[in-house]
């Protein structure tokens, strides 16, 4: 039957802002286009006087909602498909989505999967080693100065998965592994291929990269993920049995 987004199970995390008047500046648009969740990791001073008067009355109860968590992984770990923001292109940035594609692609994933989408500081955005956690990349077309605010972009990508929800969607996607389940396969993975001498033990979680932006673009199952860590443990099993 038609869908609409499930905006309940989609979050804004905002990873180290330093601003306190962002955080509330971004509660705002999360309260104006109905999405579920703020979620802040590690901010820098935070204030939430400040944050209150950015949010004004009609947001102050997303503010005071707020999940705060110490480090990424932890805040990433209940969640089952994660979009990295990314002023940068390049490098490991190569396939990056419009936010109205983006969006798109989002209604129906969020019918069964809790989506996060996540920002960086403002001064740098998210690092290489942040956006690995990260099954699709998005990035916010602008003219010569490439350098938004961190609300505004907050507010940019609300609106476009507000306004890609609005219409029906057909198409159906089932739970996906969350990012707990895939950490633990990328530990294992990394384990095994070190000790098979498939990648460098010196720089393994380099060598690991390519393969993670393999795994993360085949939106993986949780069963998927039971079935490549089963193969590691057999191949383990071998290993130790031929010893």
């Amino acid at each position: 039957m038609p869908r609409r987004i499930n905006l309940d199970n989609i979050a804004i995390i905002l990873h180290q802002p330093r601003y306190s008047e962002n955080i509330g500046a971004a509660a705002r648009a999360v309260r104006n286009m109905g999405i579920g969740h703020l979620v802040v990791v590690d901010p820098q001073n935070y204030d939430v006087d400040r944050a209150l008067k950015l949010a004004t009355h009609v947001a102050s109860d997303v503010v005071e909602q707020i999940e705060i968590y110490e480090n990424l992984k932890e805040a990433l770990s209940y969640y089952n498909y994660v979009v990295g923001t990314t002023a940068r292109l390049g490098g490991q940035r190569q396939v990056v989505n419009a936010p109205s594609t983006l969006a798109e692609k989002l209604v129906s994933i969020s019918s069964e999967n809790r989506i996060a989408v996540l920002f960086g500081p403002e001064d740098r955005g998210l690092t290489n080693d942040e956006i690995k956690y990260c099954q699709a990349l998005v990035n916010i077309p602008t003219a010569e100065f490439s350098s938004l605010n961190l609300a505004q972009a907050v507010m940019i990508m609300c609106y476009e998965i507000f306004i890609a929800g609005s219409e029906d969607n057909i198409r159906f996607i089932p739970r996906l592994a969350n990012q707990y389940e895939l950490e633990g396969m990328y530990d294992q993975l990394k384990d095994i291929l070190v000790r098979i001498n498939y990648i460098n033990p010196e720089n393994p979680d380099y060598w690991l990269g390519k393969l993670r932006h393999f795994l993360n673009r085949m939106r993986l199952r949780a069963k998927e993920v039971s079935i490549i860590r089963g193969i590691c443990r057999q191949i383990d099993w071998y290993g130790r049995k031929r010893l």
